[in-house]
């Protein structure tokens, strides 16, 4: 049974991203592990403050993980297998050492919202896991509701394409749902053409045999507007990212576009690092 890690603080935001888990994980029979880290609060004031024991911090835990456990199975009709973890610590640390022991299909989590700019803000524990787990990664904008997955877009910058690409979860997640691939690189004017590109372009085409993946050359001055307008036009489900750094992921959600492009958008990624050793395919 294919498990779905699922970190939360019990926020609006984090309790969406449980909810397009519990449907991802309903769609693939799947189960959820939902996890909670709690840390010791920090007082930098020269005042003493009354602190709550780490007994308290756990009791408090793990009264909210049965109560999300328990509402989880009232709307699933207990179809849905829920297990609860309540721990001390950092959330990248905890969240790495279940992916190591129970290697989970994926570990799902929220953003922390739009701000006044317009702007979505990643916020430091997703990006911490996302560059510390070897498991995928979906981040799951607010709003952002779970559909079949049937369209997915892997965007590309078509350069080391072999040691960059993590095809095995690509390829897991294309199966299971039967999905349609797109493989998307965006430029302007050939400008990042090279020598190389079209060399590159065959060894992901390689990589990716079985797939049946469609290439799609965007032409725009802004990669991440690029795919996120192509993601709206062509009615993509789910976006794929190979983190080789942690500034593609954060300008994705960072970077000020329209208002009407964000509240229209609220597309899924799927983060993937490609861990030391792995093999090509």
């Amino acid at each position: 049974m294919k498990l779905i890690i699922v970190p939360t603080d019990f926020s609006p935001l984090a309790d969406n991203a449980l909810k397009y888990a519990m449907d991802l994980a309903s769609a693939m029979d799947g189960s959820i592990m939902l996890l909670n880290v709690y840390q010791l609060p920090i007082s930098f004031s020269e005042v003493p403050m009354v602190t709550i024991s780490v007994d308290e911090l756990k009791k408090i835990s793990e009264e909210k993980l049965d109560e999300h456990k328990k509402q989880i199975e009232r709307i699933t009709g207990g179809k849905l297998k829920v297990y609860t973890e309540s721990k001390l610590g950092d959330v990248a640390d905890e969240v790495n050492k279940l992916c190591k022991t129970l290697n989970p299909f994926a570990v799902v989590m929220g953003t922390r919202g739009v701000t006044g700019a317009g702007r979505f803000f990643l916020g430091s524990n997703p990006l911490a896991v996302i560059g510390k787990v070897s498991a995928p990664v979906f981040i799951i904008p607010p709003g952002a509701t779970f559909r079949p997955i049937r369209k997915v877009g892997l965007a590309t910058d078509l350069r080391d394409v072999v040691d960059s690409t993590s095809v095995n979860p690509v390829k897991s997640l294309v199966n299971l749902f039967n999905a349609e691939l797109h493989v998307l690189n965006v430029d302007f004017e050939r400008k990042h053409f090279t020598s190389y590109t079209p060399e590159e372009t065959l060894n992901l085409d390689t990589m990716l045999s079985g797939m049946n993946p469609t290439f799609d050359f965007i032409e725009n001055k802004d990669v991440d507007e690029g795919i996120n307008e192509f993601a709206v036009k062509n009615k993509l489900d789910l976006i794929i990212t190979l983190t080789k750094k942690h500034y593609f992921v954060e300008r994705l959600f960072e970077k000020s576009y329209t208002r009407e492009l964000i509240h229209h958008t609220s597309i899924p990624l799927m983060c993937i690092r490609k861990t030391v050793g792995e093999p090509v395919a």
